[in-house]
């Protein structure tokens, strides 16, 4: 996962890529910790075109995510063509990132 620190990093990264997953995490946070692969994987075997991005909100990235107005730990910002399409927040499961990529995934990338 590409690491974005802050909003004109995420700006640039959004221009330029037609999808972007963004997952908001800390590196105290264990369960952010355990989802950050299992996206990864996710991602890789199904939707290979998605960028991929780490924010830690623990760090570096604090500013970036209370602008995102992340609040708690993880979330997970889903973006297509420079607009957030989907956000999850707490108590989520990989199944549902994965079927709100789906039908956004195929109509963009014309996969069937």
């Amino acid at each position: 996962m590409l690491s974005v620190t802050n909003q004109s990093q995420l700006d640039t990264l959004l221009a330029g890529h037609p999808a972007v997953l963004v997952l908001y995490g800390g590196r105290h946070c264990g369960v952010c910790q355990a989802l950050k692969p299992r996206l990864q994987q996710l991602l890789a075997g199904q939707f290979p075109q998605v960028l991929a991005c780490y924010a830690d909100c623990q760090a570096d990235s604090a500013s970036l995510c209370a602008r995102q107005g992340v609040m708690a730990l993880p979330v997970v910002q889903l973006w297509f063509e420079g607009k957030r399409f989907a956000e999850f927040f707490r108590v989520f499961s990989l199944a549902d990132i994965q079927q709100a990529l789906e039908r956004p995934y195929a109509y963009l990338f014309n996969e069937q």
